[in-house]
């Protein structure tokens, strides 16, 4: 039987991950499990990962320093953290880190392969993406495919989930895009904890683009966002 993706799954804890890469198994899901950080990033440079799910808590390397690494080498790959915290701290640490989700144990197999299967399928949708993949806004070029931001010959790199928001901005340009429908469409869910991941995104994109003064990403307080583009006389 065919597998859906290759998932990397680090968990220290032995009947944990037992149970939970049974289950992915299960659900036709190829799974590479790590019981600690080092490892888990020395088998994450040997193999291709569709998605990774890492435990906070790991010996070696911790799940928070395993993201860094893990980043530095693919921006894209979508990430979910597992923890026994449940503090908003921590969530939030993780989610700047540029994880995509955060999962506070003990969990259910079931939501845990519902947000595996929401990722997979916005990941392979933005490999369906139109033609144009070029975006123009300002002084800037987002050359959306290549994830590479374009100001004055300088280019900027940008993670998959940076030019996802940089693009729904620019086809709004003027207009106002609420945060509930950035938060659905982008992050899957629409809560507290993604809203405070979406703010780092944003306050990021605001940095990128202040270098043109013709361009002003203004939030609408309690309502949404705007990138403004104002035209020279």
């Amino acid at each position: 039987m065919e597998s859906k993706a290759t998932i990397m799954y680090v968990e220290d804890d032995e009947v944990l991950s037992y149970v939970t890469k049974d289950n992915l198994e299960l659900n036709k899901f190829n799974v590479i499990h790590y019981a600690d950080g080092k490892s888990a990033l020395k088998g994450f440079s040997e193999h291709n990962f569709d998605l990774c799910i890492i435990d906070v808590m790991l010996p070696e390397m911790d799940g928070f320093s395993l993201a860094k690494e893990i980043r530095k080498k693919n921006t894209e790959v979508p990430l979910i953290f597992l923890t026994a915290k449940s503090l908003k701290e921590d969530r939030i640490s993780g989610l700047k880190l540029g994880a995509d989700d955060y999962m506070t144990k003990p969990f259910s197999i079931e939501e845990l392969i519902l947000k595996i299967e929401v990722f997979l399928k916005r990941k392979y949708i933005t490999t369906r993406e139109e033609n144009n993949t070029e975006y123009y806004v300002g002084k800037f070029v987002l050359d959306y495919n290549n994830l590479i931001l374009t100001y004055d010959g300088q280019e900027k790199n940008l993670t998959q989930k940076e030019a996802d928001l940089l693009k729904l901005l620019i086809e709004n340009k003027n207009n106002i895009v609420k945060r509930g429908n950035i938060l659905e469409r982008l992050w899957g869910e629409n809560d507290y904890f993604m809203g405070r991941s979406m703010d780092v995104f944003i306050s990021r994109i605001r940095k990128y683009l202040k270098a043109d003064e013709s361009l002003v990403l203004e939030n609408i307080h309690g309502v949404g966002f705007r990138l403004n583009e104002v035209k020279s006389n």
